[in-house]
């Protein structure tokens, strides 16, 4: 019995756990930091604007579903641009702007401050609509 148990509470546990990591997908941290200490491979990648760096590793799924999501949306906008960066062999990068999962995306302005992060794939229009104030 003791056994039984113990699987329902593995099951509740890993259901619990599910949930959790569901809605966190696509959350948007609002920041606004200077970034004195970017990496000099994110900084190269900074554009006039708004730019969305996105951070992606080589066998990650969900690191395409974004790239399209986030390309599509800087097309459409002005002074916003999309730009990948593949951290599979830059694992201090990752480590040095906190990133945990990929993909993860930063909004930078042209000098480098961060406005917001997202976590896994964003949602379209809660990321246009939080990048607003920021965009020309």
């Amino acid at each position: 019995m003791t056994g039984v148990w113990a699987l329902l509470g593995a099951l509740a546990a890993a259901g619990a756990i599910g949930v959790l990591l569901k809605v966190r997908e696509g959350r948007i941290s609002h920041r606004a930091q200077p970034s004195a200490d970017l990496p000099a491979p994110v900084r190269d990648l900074l554009a006039p604007g708004v730019t969305l760096v996105q951070l992606s590793t080589t066998f990650c799924a969900p690191c395409r579903h974004a790239k399209v999501v986030l390309r599509d949306l800087a097309d459409r906008v002005d002074g916003l641009t999309h730009a990948e960066l593949d951290v599979t062999n830059l694992p201090e990068v990752a480590a040095s702007l906190g990133v945990l999962r990929t993909p993860t995306t930063l909004a930078l302005t042209a000098d480098g401050t961060e406005v917001l992060r997202v976590g896994g794939v964003p949602k379209r229009d809660s990321l246009l609509e939080a990048l607003r104030p920021h965009l020309r």
